[in-house]
């Protein structure tokens, strides 16, 4: 058995004891073969990790120049761990919804016009920041809940990783 999957059956599970909804929704983790959802890894810098677990950010968006995960790879009913960059685990949350973008010049501006308040990103920066993607990938996040810190060392640079497909064991 892997050491980060027994993790997510003690650690995990034990932080959500007594709230309803993660305590059913992770219980289904403990199947070795199926799982009804996906399990992500996402990390966050501030304020964006802050304003997740705020509430004042509803959509997290992933912008790629190729298609990286999570772009088709996460659906709707999917488990994200929030982790601050460099540091912890401090979050979970479920995907409600979420679009896939190739980007171009009518995507952009519907991203732009339907989701920069959601995504908190008034700045100008943040779409210059973005300019050169060529795919997006948004999800409307909701259960967003804090927990608290577990220590998790993730040693590449990837800004999501696909923890385990939906029907499948560990990737990790």
């Amino acid at each position: 058995m892997l050491a980060f999957e027994t993790f997510l059956r003690s650690d995990i599970q034990s932080i959500v004891k007594g709230d309803s909804f993660w305590e059913l929704r992770l219980s289904q983790l403990s199947s070795s073969d199926y799982c009804p959802f996906a399990l992500h890894l996402a990390i966050f810098v501030e304020p964006y990790l802050q304003f997740v677990l705020d509430g004042k950010k509803t959509i997290e968006s992933r912008f790629a120049t190729r298609r990286y995960v999570p772009y088709k790879q996460v659906n709707v009913g999917d488990v994200v761990l929030l982790k601050r960059s460099s540091g912890p685990i401090v979050g979970i949350c479920e995907i409600a919804a979420v679009w896939f973008y190739r980007l171009d010049a009518k995507s952009w501006s519907t991203i732009k016009r339907e989701f920069a308040q959601a995504l908190c990103a008034q700045d100008p920066n943040f779409w210059q920041s973005r300019q050169r993607a060529s795919y997006a990938t948004l999800m409307r996040l909701h259960h967003v809940r804090s927990i608290p810190p577990i220590k998790f060392t993730k040693r590449d640079r990837r800004g999501w990783v696909l923890l385990r497909s939906r029907n499948s064991l560990f990737h990790l």
